[in-house]
């Protein structure tokens, strides 16, 4: 038995102050209003003057702390090591466009992790693929020469893009056989629904059970509202890779905030989106539509002017991002507890709000039933926070995977 003694308990719908949370073997047992409690069998740990929240959900994160998602060997074992110190607990494995190769190798470590987790670290969760069904306008920091067309046969099924060299002898029906293959270690794909045969793999991937995305997108608000009735359910990065929301041509982020059916993924770092915007999305859509995500590269977690990459692109850490070469934004270098900060101290939400953007809501999209909340009988995935929003400990299905020394 461990209890978590003396802490600011960030609950679904209230703060509750000088508490205890009672830990047995992964699961919560109790939520106690005292802050002392004595049990010759229990592991006491102090942790007053700390937030204790439920522990965060990254559902689109690359990587961190120069270890990419497409990287050989163990790649995610490495990334789930790291992640419990900026209070992640559990997180998908966001991948880039890629080669059928090496989109197969970092599913096959998804299933292993998922399977037999390699010691201590973040659950890791069916993997998010910001895939090769994009639109090379708003491609981002995507490799060109990986994009293609949900269409089979050869180059037919290559996106065109000014300037890309060949990215191989592969076709979109290609990765989509490696998608099939790998139906449980899948969870959400990226696409833009405009590409000619976008509408229908849309239907295709929902029918499988995968949750469809909409993202890299330049989608009328038409097309868009088309692929939200087709079945997509979730949005890459509101308002980034995406067609800028006008009064006249709304586009997808005018979609999205509209539709209640679409849960949406935003960037909380204050850089990628405005704060004022993020507030405005929030408060939009609301806390309960919103996951707050980092979309963290190898970078995250490194100092500034380090160089790195994000999957087979070269990438450098600058002050509020990484970018490539030519300065293209390329993911960012956010960790989860800094985005919890951003919320509370830029976009002006309670602690209880954020730890439902960061934990609650993410949990309930994915159904990952007794995650995300602090409650009893939930999982004990649980972060420690000191009152500058450091990360002090963290538990995974009660075990403690990092604590600050």
């Amino acid at each position: 038995m461990i209890v978590l003694a003396g802490g600011d308990l960030v609950l679904p719908d209230r703060l509750l102050t000088n508490a205890s949370i009672v830990i047995e073997a992964d699961r919560i047992a109790a939520i106690e209003t005292r802050a002392r409690i004595d049990s010759a069998a229990a592991r006491v740990v102090e942790v007053q003057d700390c937030y204790v929240v439920p522990g965060f959900i990254d559902v689109h994160v690359h990587g961190v702390e120069g270890h990419d998602s497409l990287d050989s060997g163990d790649a995610l074992a490495a990334i789930s090591s790291r992640l419990p110190r900026y209070g992640v607990t559990a997180f998908c494995p966001t991948t880039v466009a890629c080669s059928p190769d090496d989109l197969r190798a970092v599913l096959v470590q998804v299933a292993k992790a998922r399977v037999e987790p390699q010691g201590p670290g973040a659950r890791v969760l069916p993997a998010h693929l910001e895939s090769n069904f994009i639109n090379p306008d708003y491609r981002g920091a995507q490799p060109p020469e990986c994009l293609r067309l949900p269409l089979s046969g050869g180059t037919s099924g290559r996106a065109k893009t000014s300037g890309s060299e060949p990215g191989g002898s592969y076709s979109g029906a290609d990765i989509l056989e490696v998608i099939a293959a790998a139906r449980a270690d899948v969870g959400i794909v990226t696409l833009a629904p405009e590409l000619p045969g976008g509408m229908e793999l849309v239907r295709v991937l929902v029918a499988a059970g995968h949750r469809v995305s909409l993202g890299h997108s330049g989608a009328t608000l038409d097309m868009a509202m088309s692929a939200i009735d087709a079945g997509a359910r979730h949005a890459t990065h509101l308002f980034n890779g995406m067609a800028p929301m006008h009064h006249r041509t709304p586009g997808v982020a005018a979609a999205v905030l509209s539709s209640d059916a679409v849960a949406a993924e935003l960037i909380c770092d204050g850089y990628h989106v405005h704060p004022a915007i993020g507030r405005l999305a929030i408060k939009s859509k609301g806390i309960d539509r919103v996951m707050a995500i980092t979309d963290g590269t190898a970078g995250s977690g490194l100092p500034i002017g380090t160089t790195t990459r994000l999957g087979t692109l070269r990438i450098h850490v600058v002050e509020h991002a990484a970018v490539l070469d030519d300065g293209t934004l390329a993911g960012s270098t956010l960790t989860m507890n800094r985005a919890f900060e951003t919320i509370v101290s830029r976009f002006g939400f309670s602690v209880v709000e954020a730890a439902r953007l960061c934990s609650t809501t993410p949990a309930r999209e994915l159904g990952l039933t007794g995650l995300g909340v602090l409650a009893a009988d939930a999982y004990a995935d649980i972060t420690v926070m000191d009152r500058s929003f450091r990360v002090v400990r963290t538990f995974v299905a009660g075990r403690e995977v990092y604590g600050r020394s």
